[in-house]
């Protein structure tokens, strides 16, 4: 895990401009806890955080290549490059150590712009062409790594996360409407910066910047229709082979990751195959954690959360013989106003996940006590069709996004997390008008096979869904939520390939029992106990304390109450007023989850005006 970070500017020396690149690298100390290191040309400047999160060393850069006495790149990377040996051996740079960054910037010598298609891994690249006096920035193909960019009349901003460039004295926050309907559908469109005047490399691109504020983009990998001609038995076969070489690739050659275990299939798959791989290269053992509540024992079950985690992670370690390490969280610590202001801050932005945002972090910080990195189950759902969504008829024919009509569908009103905003700014918002035209814009771009109909080509659109939009807002969330606590995230289910062969087969073959992820958990049901196979989707743990309920109201009163609260304006005030007076709602349950968003958004939203100083532009 890293932070990269720069500023090219055409028409200016920024070799006296080191105390802003300071500044700018300083707003990522979290993500690189290990080193820090600036480098400054004329035009061009370069700073960078590492963590060693694997113990094999803090891997210096940016790396610069000189020819002749002259400075022809400097390359800088974040996340973490797979199967190295084979690109090393391509490059010609075998029998000698080498960074990551070194190979890249080798990788763009070599290849050109084409050089992000030899690069495996989950990363995100900013290469200084001193020759061509460009910027080139790549991210991986799923988008695991983010990185932004902020255009300036002479030159550009760019970072791994929004906060290194706010650190520039050029940059005021500033959201404007369309900013505040990207934050309140969570539409997750590929390229936005919520932020006015910001952006993000896209997955699968290669963004080149040049003098005169020329763009050009290329576009080096993007999902597929192909035909499926595997049956059941090798389809099942299949999927087991690319997760476990996957797996296999995340682990490294370094300490061995830790692992996050909810004992859902997702985790306890990649736990069973890491825990295989390791015995197959020699020993090792693995390391699992855990989060829940001290009230647990109290689980009620909804229509969303079918049963505790805690008897299942039991099955799981017993099976497989993990080192196991339970965080038990309390409402008061989840509610801790310190907490909530470090999650703004990991995340840059509002979000609707509230006390799953704070336990995740909170779990992230206890894990990078014993280990610098870890394995997430992340993304499967949206590979294998698990969220609740896909399983609804009446949603899935929704012409919404998935996620905004399964919150229609548990009372919400506008996009997620959008009801107690002012009916006015609702008006002017029109988020469910913002929601359906993200919608038409990805049902025009799903790609599909010739004469495809009926559910398998409806779940093909659900799935191309969730593998762009939904994938841009869960990564960052896993992502930026590990890197503020100095924690490095690993999703085996991220593999290209393990995504573009799932894309392609037919939902009769994902779902051939007439349960969520039956592919999944064929391809692995030998590694596991047959409970864990057999357990239902129950999603990521939320507390079902009625004080958590009681906490938000009175962070909502508290903001009603303060003439100073910049997003009192902003919201309706009736609206919280009624839900003040009777939070029952925000127990648990699926109108409990829309109710949350809701006033986590609002709450988050005020947070984030003040704390960052955001200017509302409408």
């Amino acid at each position: 895990m890293s932070g990269i970070t720069g500023w090219i500017d055409h028409e200016r020396d920024l070799r006296r401009e080191r105390p802003t690149l300071l500044a700018m690298t300083a707003a990522l100390a979290q993500r690189g806890p290990d080193g820090e290191r600036l480098w400054l040309a004329e035009h061009a400047a370069v700073g960078t955080r590492w963590s060693d999160e694997d113990g094999t060393g803090a891997p210096r850069q940016p790396w610069v290549f000189e020819e002749a006495g002259r400075t022809v790149l400097a390359a800088a990377v974040t996340g973490v490059l797979y199967d190295t040996d084979a690109l090393r051996s391509d490059l010609g740079v075998t029998g000698r150590p080498t960074t990551q960054a070194e190979l890249v910037g080798r990788a763009y010598l070599r290849w050109g712009e084409r050089f992000a298609e030899h690069l495996d891994g989950a990363f995100a690249v900013a290469i200084w062409s001193e020759r061509d006096q460009e910027l080139v920035l790549a991210r991986d193909r799923l988008g695991n790594q983010p990185l932004y960019y902020y255009p300036l009349p002479s030159g550009v901003l760019f970072g791994s996360e929004r906060k290194a460039i706010l650190a520039h004295p050029a940059v005021e926050p500033v959201i404007d409407a369309d900013g505040l309907r990207e934050l309140f559908s969570y539409a997750g469109t590929s390229g936005h910066g919520i932020l006015k005047g910001f952006a993000q490399v896209e997955p699968g691109h290669v963004l080149r910047l040049a003098r005169g504020g020329r763009r050009t983009a290329y576009r080096y990998w993007e999902l597929t229709a192909q035909e499926h001609t595997d049956d059941q038995e090798q389809t099942i076969a299949r999927v087991r082979d690319l997760l476990g070489n996957s797996v296999r690739r995340s682990l490294g050659t370094g300490a061995v990751p830790g692992i996050l275990l909810s004992g859902g299939i997702d985790s306890s798959a990649v736990t069973a195959l890491a825990h295989q791989a390791l015995a197959q290269r020699g020993g090792g053992t693995v390391r699992t954690f855990t989060v829940s509540f001290d009230s647990a024992e109290e689980f009620k079950q909804d229509e969303i959360w079918g049963s505790p985690d805690a008897p299942f992670v039991q099955s799981v370690v017993r099976h497989l013989g993990t080192e196991h390490t339970d965080l038990v969280l309390d409402t008061s610590d989840i509610i801790d106003p310190a907490v909530r202001a470090a999650v703004l801050r990991a995340k840059d932005v509002p979000s609707p996940l509230g006390n799953m945002n704070t336990s995740l972090h909170l779990l992230c910080r206890a894990v990078r006590e014993h280990v610098g990195s870890v394995l997430l189950g992340e993304i499967a759902d949206a590979v294998f069709g698990g969220f609740a969504w896909v399983h609804n008829k009446e949603l899935v024919e929704a012409p919404t996004l998935p996620w905004v009509a399964m919150a229609r569908f548990g009372g919400g009103k506008h996009g997620l997390g959008g009801d107690l905003l002012a009916p006015d700014l609702l008006g002017k918002l029109d988020l469910g008008g913002y929601c359906a035209d993200a919608y038409a814009t990805s049902m025009a771009q799903v790609p599909r096979l010739d004469g495809e109909s009926g559910q398998d080509l409806r779940m093909r659109e659900i799935t191309y869904f969730h593998l762009t939009r939904w994938l841009e807002t869960l990564l960052s969330h896993d992502e930026s939520l590990g890197a503020a606590a100095g924690l490095g995230t690993r999703m085996p289910f991220c593999d290209w390939r393990l995504v573009t062969y799932a894309y392609n087969v037919p939902w009769s073959m994902k779902s051939f029992d007439g349960r969520e992820k039956s592919l999944l958990r064929a391809a692995v049901a030998d590694l596991l106990p047959d409970d864990v196979v057999n357990r239902a989707k129950s999603p990521y743990p939320v507390t079902q304390d009625p004080a958590y309920g009681h906490a938000l109201c009175d962070g909502m009163a508290a903001l009603l109450a303060d003439p100073s609260a910049p997003a009192a304006p902003l919201a309706d005030t009736a609206g919280v007023r009624a839900l003040i007076d009777d939070p029952s709602v925000l127990d648990s349950g699926m109108r409990a989850w829309v109710a949350r968003a809701n006033v986590e958004m609002l709450l988050g939203l005020n947070d984030w005006l003040r704390r960052y100083g955001v200017r509302v532009e409408l």
